[in-house]
This record gives C-alpha cells, structure tokens and sequence, in this order.
C-alpha cells in the first residue's frame, strides 16, 4: 500500500478492527491487532473504490463451511472457464478466464462449483443496500463492486469517510459472512486501482501527493481502457510504463493514439475528473453456457437457448430492470466468436421474449456450423416500469406473459426445477450433459 515518507510523528491513522487511533507501534496499542492503516491524506479523502474479496467462491465457503480450507473453483466443466476462485486456488496458479483443463492441472484438488447466479446476485444486493446506507453516490459496475463517494457525510456518520468504511467492511463481514476490500483515493480510476493493492481484506489509500510517483513505474495496461490489444501496441512504440507516458506531450499522444491518447495523459498523471453516478450500472444481463462437445442441431440448441433465457429473465425481474436490444453470443469450435443483436421495439423482462429473439437470431446462423458456446442477453438496460406494454400485433404475447408470473411464482416457492416449459422438458439426456454454466 503506498505510503508517505515517514516523519517523526506517526501519520494519522487507525484501528481497522476497534477503530482506535494508531499510534507509533506496528500493533493496535487497544486490541494488539496488526490492521493498522496510517496515511497523510486519510482524513481528506472521500472517494472509494468497493470491490468483494473473490465473490462467488467467498460466498460458497460461507453456505458451507467444510470448503473452507480447500480450493474452490468456480465454473463449468472441462471444456469451460474459470468464473472466479478462492485464494487458495490463486496461490497454485488458477486464474479467472483460465480454461478448466488448465486450472485443473495447476490445482488438481480444486473443488469445482457450477455458479449459482440467483444467490450471488441476492447477496450482491444485501452489500449493495448496505452501500446506500453511508451515502446516496453509489455507483455499481458488477455484482459485487462499486464506487461510492461519502463527501458531506461526516455528519451524518460522525467521522470521517475512512473510518466509515473500515466500520462498513466490518459489518459486512459480520452480517452477511463475506469479506471485501476498499480502495480509497481523490479519483475513481486510483480508487480502483488501490482496491486491488493489498487483496483480501484490504483497505488502500492513494492520495495526490504520492499519485506520480505511484503511477511512474506501473504497466500502462493498468490504465483504463488499455487492454491487451492496445498494450501490444504501445509495447511496440516503446511505451512498457506509466512513467514513460508521464513524459510526453498531450498532442504527441492524440496524434498517435487519437482520443485514447487524451486518456493515456490524463490517467498517467493521476488526473481523473469521472464523478461518481449513481444510475450507471450494469450495462448489460446476459448467461451463456459452453459445452463439454460442440453442438450444430436445434434440437440441442434450442432448449440450452430457452433454459439461458429464463436465467437472464430472473436477473431482470430480481433487480427491477429490463433491457431493449436482445444480444446472441456463439462461439464455434475454433473459438471464433460472433454476436447478433436485435433492438425491441420496447424494453422487456420477458423470459419469452428474450428468448422468441434470441430463437430468431439463432435460426440464422445455424446450417451444420457447430458450436462450443452460446450465450444470451440484453442491454439499453432501463427500469422495469417501462417493459412489456401490451402487444397489439401479438395477443397470444399477453396469455403467455401471465403464464410466465405464474410460473415464476410456482418457482419462487418450490424452486427452479420443479416447473419446465415445452421447448426444455424431455430434453436429451445428451443435451443436458454438454452444458455446463
């Protein structure tokens, strides 16, 4: 965690367990505890970068106790990825977006866990309201992360911003059984990157005295925006650290890198003016699945199609959102992605019609070519006051949607499986067994 140059006096700091002023010592003189965090600037700093410690695999360790010391993995079978894993998988060499063979054979004693997105997102929404209680300015960007801005409300909470977060982390921890880590700095693209600093159980401070020298000898693919693409590029130009983009010139960079030249200035030197929205959230609500053996028949395809729309439709319906443009996802067997997209003419919740257009987009593509993934979604995300207007070109449209509310319900009760529709009941033992979430 960056710190200032120490003076004789102790930097002003605290307790993270009992909240207690740190003194000189490396231990709590209150509670002996070790998670002290001392910075210059911590009594003025407001914004925060919230981001929970290996969400899904936290969260599966906690509904069963017995994973607790074992590796967890998180994802689908041989043929898929890794979701996300626990840090005793990260220390063998697992890694999120890694292929399941590959992390298989890094950790071999992995405990596999197909992702249970409905409580992930349940859970996601209890640290989420938590949020909204230290301050209106939260701003999601996933499940399980968010930036908040707690300027002004030091008399609402009656101390400081850092201090209510180390109290919020705490509470999180004992109230819903999951740990998180904060990221607090003066800029969102620094409240980020501080969130990842000292990973799990973290709390990192990046104040503006310390920005540039921070920043000088770090990859630029940490900058927003710089991928892996965009990093080979300016490997290529010579540009390998943020130092280096901190000597040149705005107009050489927008000269060589047009807008994302602008950005490169900007972020290089800690210059961020991004304010915390609290309405940009997701982007998008989408499942896919990839298959242990490709698959090219509708006969399989179609029911995986359906099953994946009813998960995206329960995602909608459970944060109160619908979404306008209905995307496909297909990824053929030498791993060449394609995506089509129709926009609705209004923006839907519908398990239906997510899936009657995504149904549509399908039969297009298929003609023997055969795929290893398929994934459906949505996005204009906007809020679900605004879905499904009457249809007046389909009346069939409306008796299906009340048989969809009652099916949901019968589901809300008895579960998820206990209820099928007709393009998924009796599907091939065969079918069921490629999929994998």
């Amino acid at each position: 965690m960056p710190q200032a140059p120490q003076h004789s006096d102790p930097l002003p700091g605290f307790c993270r367990d009992c909240l207690t002023p740190a003194g000189a010592g490396r231990r709590c003189a209150m509670c002996g505890s070790p998670r002290l965090i001392r910075h210059r600037e911590i009594g003025e700093l407001t914004l925060a970068h919230v981001d929970c410690d290996a969400f899904y695999a936290t969260v599966e360790k906690r509904d069963n106790p017995e994973l607790a010391d074992k590796p967890v993995i998180i994802g689908g079978g041989k043929r898929g990825v890794v979701s996300t894993c626990c840090y005793i998988a990260r220390i063998n060499g697992v890694r999120s977006a890694m292929p399941m063979f590959k992390a298989l054979d890094a950790c071999p004693d992995a405990v596999v866990i197909k992702p249970d997105m409905e409580k992930y997102a349940r859970v996601g929404r209890e640290v989420r309201r938590m949020m909204e209680e230290l301050t209106p300015l939260v701003q999601p960007i996933s499940i399980d992360e968010a930036f908040l801005d707690l300027a002004g409300t030091e008399r609402l909470h009656k101390d400081t911003p850092a201090r209510t977060l180390a109290r919020f982390a705490a509470r999180v921890e004992a109230e819903i059984g999951i740990s998180l880590s904060v990221g607090l700095s003066y800029c969102k693209f620094l409240a980020k990157v501080a969130s990842d600093l000292d990973k799990p159980r973290g709390f990192s401070v990046i104040g503006k005295q310390e920005a540039l020298d921070f920043l000088k000898p770090r990859p630029v693919t940490m900058i927003w925006g710089v991928g892996k693409a965009f990093g080979a590029t300016l490997e290529r130009d010579g540009i390998r650290t943020i130092g280096q983009l901190q000597t040149m010139e705005l107009t050489a960079l927008m000269r060589s890198y047009g807008v994302m030249g602008k950005r490169l200035y900007h972020l290089a030197r800690g210059e961020g003016d991004r304010t915390v929205h609290p309405n940009e959230g997701a982007k998008s609500v989408s499942a896919e699945t990839t298959f242990n053996h490709d698959l090219s028949e509708a006969k399989d395809l179609v029911p995986v199609l359906r099953r994946l729309s009813e998960k995206v439709s329960a995602r909608l319906k459970a944060s109160g959102i619908a979404g306008q443009t209905v995307v496909l996802k297909l990824k053929t067997g030498d791993f060449k992605s394609r995506t089509r997209n129709i926009k609705l003419e209004d923006p839907t919740v519908l398990a239906d019609r997510v899936f009657r257009t995504g149904l549509h987009l399908l039969e297009k593509e298929l003609g023997g070519e055969r795929f290893r993934l398929i994934g459906i979604g949505v996005s204009d995300l906007t809020d679900a006051a605004r879905a499904d207007p009457p249809d007046l070109v389909d009346p069939a449209a409306a008796r299906r949607a009340v048989a969809e509310s009652a099916i949901d319900k019968v589901r809300q009760k008895f579960g998820r499986d206990i209820l099928e529709t007709g393009y998924t009941f009796g599907t091939s033992r065969k079918t069921k067994q490629a999929e994998e979430d």
